[in-house]
């Protein structure tokens, strides 16, 4: 059997100690796809990101760079422009035959968050290799906003899989025509392109642009934060925009995206050559996002832009990213959208879940 492992195999590796946390996992962190991963007690403030390399752990890396630590027992700031290494709740003991990969969650994506996940001996960031023992680790570095973090705090999460099983292209064509993958013709090439959207069916705002000199936000507050302390409207009446370097922009995808209930996907950028910008994916698409079976009926992409060495003028319809879809090794027991707590189903342009709309 190969593919991405589903909710209930998750919680069988838990069961069998292939996953591992002090203290035990609790059940909400386990979502369609994936498994959320939760900071410890401590944060190490380092001069530079750094990845461990084979043979070395973290431990003897963060000898080498650490400057302070930080106790987030009570809360404490991670400051923006700064690099801090967390330690994680959760450990792993895979079997040979599987692998890992981390990403962003949704929330600390928007909220600008370079978040990454390292591991003794790592070569790659968000990589764990097949059948890898020890602990793990979070890499953060704000990039926007200062932040208020406390111990138990989920900035990213991690999907299983076995095997190799992303679909070719003929593969995902197959899977378009027999459950519409977008609205509209699909792009694909190398996976399920996406284009931004820069004319609105109704007025002129497309995207927010972060201030560069904000107060703190503490990850805990949902609903709480007025967004026009922290963001600027970005509008247009001509279906472009103008990029600065070093700006961050939340925008919204064109295509109004389904997940079907036995595939995951993963956000990727698409391609350095048509821009000087990135798209900061904050990477997992679970099983039932924008689905009908799951009450979604098409759910936007959000787009966590930022600009690099020149201006760049971006344009309605031009395409920033591709969509990777897997196959699930089985239908997971929920789907994302059905029965949890789901911030983004059915979602158009949306900052993170700590701001308030109105």
């Amino acid at each position: 059997m190969t593919g991405v492992i589903p909710s209930q195999q998750i919680e069988a590796m838990i069961d069998a100690a292939q996953i591992t946390a002090d203290p035990a996992p609790l059940p909400d962190q386990i979502q369609p796809a994936s498994l959320d991963l939760r900071l410890g007690h401590v944060a190490y403030r380092v001069r530079a990101s750094f990845l461990t390399g084979q043979g070395r752990s973290v431990t003897e890396r963060l000898a080498e760079f650490e400057m302070h630590r930080v106790d987030l027992t009570a809360g404490a700031v991670l400051e923006k422009g700064c690099v801090y290494v967390v330690p994680l709740m959760e450990s792993l003991n895979l079997p040979a035959d599987m692998q890992a990969v981390a990403n962003a969650k949704s929330s600390t994506g928007r909220l600008d968050l370079l978040t990454r996940t390292i591991t003794d001996g790592g070569t790659e960031f968000d990589r764990i290799p097949q059948g890898y023992h020890g602990p793990l680790y979070a890499e953060i570095c704000p990039r926007s906003f200062s932040v208020l973090v406390r111990p138990g705090m989920r900035l990213n999460q991690i999907r299983f899989r076995q095997g190799q099983s992303v679909l070719t292209d003929k593969e995902l064509e197959g899977l378009h025509a027999a459950s519409p993958l977008v609205d509209g013709k699909a792009v694909i090439d190398e996976g399920l392109g996406f284009s931004v959207d820069l004319r609105p069916a109704s007025g002129t705002l497309v995207g927010y642009r972060a201030k560069p000199h904000t107060g703190v936000i503490d990850l805990d507050r949902i609903g709480h934060y007025d967004p026009a302390e922290y963001w600027e409207d970005v509008r247009t009446d001509n279906g472009q925009i103008i990029l600065d370097p070093g700006a961050f922009y939340i925008l919204v995808s064109r295509e109004a995206v389904s997940i079907p209930p036995a595939y995951a996907a993963e956000m990727a950028p698409y391609l350095a050559m048509v821009g000087e910008f990135r798209v900061h994916y904050a990477g997992f698409f679970d099983p039932g996002f924008g689905h009908d079976t799951a009450g979604g009926a098409g759910s936007r992409g959000v787009l966590e832009v930022r600009c690099h060495e020149a201006p760049f003028v971006l344009e309605h319809g031009q395409i920033v990213g591709r969509l990777v879809y897997e196959r699930m090794r089985a239908e997971p027991a929920q789907l994302y959208g059905r029965g949890i707590a789901s911030n983004y189903q059915g979602q158009g342009l949306k900052l993170s879940k700590h701001f308030h709309m109105g």
